[in-house]
């Protein structure tokens, strides 16, 4: 029980980006480990996406390619993976925390006997003796909020293997591998997993809708909470944005009020971001809402509470009505940029 194994989202022969968020960690802990990171790509015309596997860190690909295996279906997909897991044995499997994700990994980690984490905000490896003097060597850390997000949790699984957990979009990084290691493929005879019922449902149409709104890739984000006082004043916020080339963002807190719409939610039940420029406008900073944006490169506060807990992990604070302050913003932007 040695290697580390991502299971990778691919849709339309392109892999999900937290498959490579995923893949960039897997690489991260693999290096700590000294041992092999190895990618589970399972789908139809996946040619090709060995490559891009490869950029973000991965020693082996293992491929079941076949158009009965796309698009994913729960009972193939999971007997699959049983499968590969159950000869190849390795030490920590992680998924992304997508709709796919939630379903594949509790069913394999069922199926195995295994311990899952949901929803990782970090990932690490480190040691750890119990209270009966045993003493376990490089485990993997799996730590998310708990309790609504009043604590933070770090969960170890000592006993069995694999060690999974599943992790959201946007937490991770994504960045090529520094070290491009050499690759093996290998194709997976997926069959001798498979059972008749496994065949059972079949997919008859599709019909995918596009995100009409996509903050997660912005650059630059402008998010109001609750402490904006109404949908009418987030017109202000979509100004500001317009004017630098940014989206809009809410908490949680200002869509339950209708102020903004679900898709723009950040935080712990919202979307993940990391921009380059992150301004939080009449947002109090639970850690809900910071589990979703306190990555952002750069962070500005405006909120009349001098003591609000976004002003901790702030880089720079205003303390001020974001009515009177936004309009300055605004103005000093137009008159000062090129």
């Amino acid at each position: 029980m040695n290697n580390i194994f991502v299971y990778c989202e691919i849709e339309g022969g392109k892999v999900a980006d937290v498959s490579l968020e995923l893949l960039t960690k897997g690489r991260e802990l693999a290096d700590a480990l000294g041992c092999k990171l190895e990618a589970l790509a399972i789908g139809h015309n996946l040619k090709g996406v060995e490559t891009t596997l490869n950029e973000y860190g991965a020693d082996v690909v293992y491929a079941a390619d076949d158009a009965s295996l796309a698009p994913y279906r729960t009972l193939p997909h999971t007997s699959i993976v049983c499968g590969v897991f159950e000869e190849e044995k390795p030490q920590i499997a992680l998924f992304g925390a997508t709709s796919l994700g939630r379903d594949l990994g509790p069913r394999v980690s069922s199926a195995l006997h295994s311990g899952l984490t949901a929803d990782c905000t970090s990932l690490v490896i480190g040691d750890h003796a119990d209270t009966k003097g045993n003493e376990y060597k490089n485990l993997l850390y799996q730590i998310r909020p708990a309790f609504g997000g009043n604590i933070i949790a770090t969960i170890i699984n000592p006993d069995c293997r694999p060690q999974m957990a599943t992790v959201r979009e946007g937490v991770m990084r994504k960045e090529a591998a520094a070290r491009k290691p050499a690759l093996s493929v290998k194709q997976i005879d997926f069959k001798k997993y498979l059972k008749d019922i496994d065949m059972a449902v079949r997919i008859i149409d599709r019909h995918i809708e596009e995100r009409k709104i996509d903050i997660k890739g912005a650059g630059v984000i402008v998010s109001g909470g609750y402490g904006v006082g109404s949908k009418e004043n987030f017109s202000l916020l979509n100004d500001l944005a317009a004017v630098l080339g940014g989206e809009v963002g809410a908490s949680r807190a200002a869509v339950d009020a209708g102020f903004a719409e679900h898709a723009r939610q950040v935080g712990q039940t919202g979307v993940t971001v990391r921009p380059k420029l992150y301004i939080a406008c009449g947002i109090s900073g639970q850690i809900q809402h910071t589990a979703g944006m306190d990555q952002s490169a750069m962070i500005i506060s405006i909120n009349t509470d001098p003591e609000a807990p976004i002003n901790k992990i702030a880089d720079f604070t205003i303390t001020g009505d974001l009515n009177a302050v936004i309009p300055k913003m605004i103005e000093y932007y137009k008159r000062n940029s090129k």
